[in-house]
């Protein structure tokens, strides 16, 4: 396996192979490089590349972990502006595989797991190896986990070897699998190029252009990989946020109608239930009923809250709990008065890019970022809130104005929310951050680095909600994902142990008719709670060595699922049954003790979990 970098300058010859309008990869540009250094010390690899023009291509692959966090960077040396049409984040050279691992994802199903061979992709080499082939996908938008997570994990299964890949891009994205002399393979991947993301990039004489990095790592099973992919994400979690805490979210009580009385009822129950945040979600500001049409309207709604946000932050405080509150702080709804703020929102092609009704802040624009300020980072402090749930509900598609092309203006447009981000973090230093997108669509690295926890999904009732949970571990760490649990007072017993053991694959997160449940039930939450407790520095720091799942279909699924995770001598195992399920088969050792156990798998829909210690 080779690693180096591809990349297209606009003005040079396409790749052959019948491969133009699929691939920019081989073309002139690249052909013209060649090596001329490679420096190693401890911890990182620079391979440098030179053309005949002045430019310099560099490739830096550096430790993290049992990663490779990689990047390329072009440099500029000429006297005339360079206008590229790709630059590869990474490019591995022959490598051997005949199995390929990636991860579906829609809303509400993310991270499918979709295993293909050379046959199912059409990827035997031609018989002569004049023609490439290719298979290449990616996403285009600002969600950046529609249709698939940036990852693919390729497998030699004669050699049980495998190498994960894994990006941290948050706008359009690609990656390419594709042979031609040999059936060895090249794999790339970045920036969604010209071809698929409609992005160009200017780089001015004596200028840079660096790409974003990507995770890389070797093991022996698909398992193996996702865990040092993990592994090697830094996240910025707040030190209030380290202990695993329990959150309830009161989206799924009011379903986005909020008031100071339903606030205080709740605070009421959950007094000393061991709950550490209560999150007021969307419908606290705006038009009464509209609260998807009220985003960017961050006036409060005084038919809700009549003496504001503070009064009912100072009552979860006074109930021991930390206040969170719901922001969707990017867009602007038909009723926001930025709506028709045209010259401070996104635009293309000259005209506000509007979506589903909604349009877009500029997030470059420095008026945008004061009033934003004055929004969001005001309005938390103001209200004394400890905890921030940033949504996100739909996508620019292509792209925007703003840039050297759409793909590039959106680009831009996603690296200054990051910044915003970021700011909100400095300017409120304990701030608990929560990435949402819809759920899970904006589960990449980069986004999840700068936050403490993110929705894994907007699957809150579903049956899937198990595995999707699962899912999550392959991408994400289980400490950051945050897993919910939805209680109704029409839940029996099967249910509740259903429904709460999923939370046992991340951090739970409560919501639902937690006041109108019996003592019987809300001692099954409690009975959950405590194990949760007792699980969660396996959660937090432990590897997750299986995830056996034969269900296909998400919305009915049939078989079951059992998850075990390890760390310092203890397992946790988190066993869900789905319909026409068996039993769950799994060899505890005699010599283990069994430290706590939740729930009776013993029908169809219905949960358990154990931890034991060798």
């Amino acid at each position: 396996m080779e690693l180096a970098a591809e990349v297209k300058i606009l003005g040079d010859g396409y790749g052959s192979g019948f491969s133009c309008g699929l691939s920019m990869i081989e073309s002139q540009t690249v052909q013209e490089f060649k090596e001329i250094s490679k420096d190693k010390t401890n911890d990182c690899q620079l391979t440098v590349y030179e053309d005949d023009r002045n430019h310099l291509l560099k490739v830096y692959e550096k430790k993290d972990n049992e990663a490779l966090r990689v990047y390329t960077e072009f440099e500029n040396n000429s006297d005339k502006e360079v206008t590229l049409e790709l630059l590869s984040s990474f490019a591995l050279k022959g490598v051997k595989a005949d199995r390929f691992h990636r991860l579906q994802s829609f809303w509400s199903a993310e991270g499918k797991l979709r295993t293909e061979t050379i046959e199912d992709l059409h990827l035997e080499k031609s018989w002569n190896g004049c023609a490439r082939r290719i298979e290449k996908f990616g996403n285009v938008g600002s969600m950046p986990v529609r249709k698939y997570f940036p990852f693919i994990a390729l497998e030699d299964s004669e050699k049980c070897e495998f190498i994960g890949i894994l990006m941290g891009l948050a706008s359009s994205w690609q990656i390419e699998i594709s042979c031609r002399a040999s059936q060895e393979f090249d794999i790339m991947g970045g920036i969604a190029d010209r071809d698929f993301g409609h992005w160009m990039r200017k780089v001015a004489p004596l200028s840079k252009f660096k790409t974003p990095d990507v995770l890389i790592a070797k093991g022996k099973s698909l398992e193996e990989v996702c865990d040092k992919l993990v592994k090697a994400q830094h996240p910025n979690i707040s030190k209030v946020d380290d202990d695993m805490g329990i959150m309830f979210n009161e989206y799924c009580t009011s379903w986005g109608n909020p008031t100071i009385d339903s606030i205080k009822k709740l605070s009421d129950k959950l007094e000393g239930r061991g709950i550490k945040y209560l999150v007021i979600d969307s419908g606290w500001y705006g038009l009464p009923c509209d609260w998807a049409n009220s985003v960017g309207n961050w006036v409060i709604n005084k038919d809700r809250f009549p003496n504001g946000l503070k009064e009912a932050a100072d009552y979860i405080k006074s109930k021991g709990m930390i206040p969170g509150l719901w922001f969707e702080l990017e867009v602007a709804g038909p009723h926001s008065q930025y709506f028709n703020e045209t010259d401070h929102l996104l635009k293309k092609d000259g005209y506000p890019l509007t979506v589903g009704g909604r349009r877009f802040l500029d997030m470059e624009d420095p008026w945008v970022i004061e009033k934003l300020s004055k929004d969001v980072i005001g309005t938390l402090k103001e209200g004394g809130f400890g905890y921030l749930k940033i949504d996100y509900n739909d996508t620019y598609g292509i792209g925007c104005d703003g840039g050297d092309s759409l793909g590039d203006g959106l680009y831009r447009k996603i690296l200054s929310t990051q910044r915003f981000i970021a700011k909100i973090k400095q300017e409120i230093p304990d701030i608990v951050i929560e990435n949402c997108s819809s759920g899970g669509h904006r589960l990449v690295y980069s986004m999840m680095e700068l936050a403490s926890q993110a929705s894994f999904s907007d699957a809150h009732e579903t049956t899937s909600i198990p595995i999707i949970a699962a899912n999550m571990h392959r991408v994400i760490k289980p400490s950051q994902s945050q897993i919910w649990a939805v209680l109704r007072k029409t839940d029996d017993k099967d249910r509740l142990h259903y429904t709460l053991a999923s939370t046992f694959l991340g951090r739970m997160c409560l919501s639902g008719d937690i006041y109108d449940l019996s003592d019987e039930q809300l001692a099954v939450v409690d009975e959950a709670k405590e194990f949760y407790k007792k699980a969660a520095d396996i959660i937090k720091n432990g590897k997750t060595t299986l995830i056996d799942c034969s269900a296909e279909s998400y919305n009915k699924p049939k078989g079951q699922q059992l998850v075990v995770r390890e760390y310092n001598g203890k397992k946790l195992l988190v066993f869900h049954r789905f319909k026409e399920s068996s039993k769950m088969e799994y060899n505890i050792l005699e010599s283990s003790r069994i430290i706590a156990e939740f729930g009776k798998a013993d029908k169809d829909f219905s949960a358990y979990a154990i931890i034991v210690e060798e």
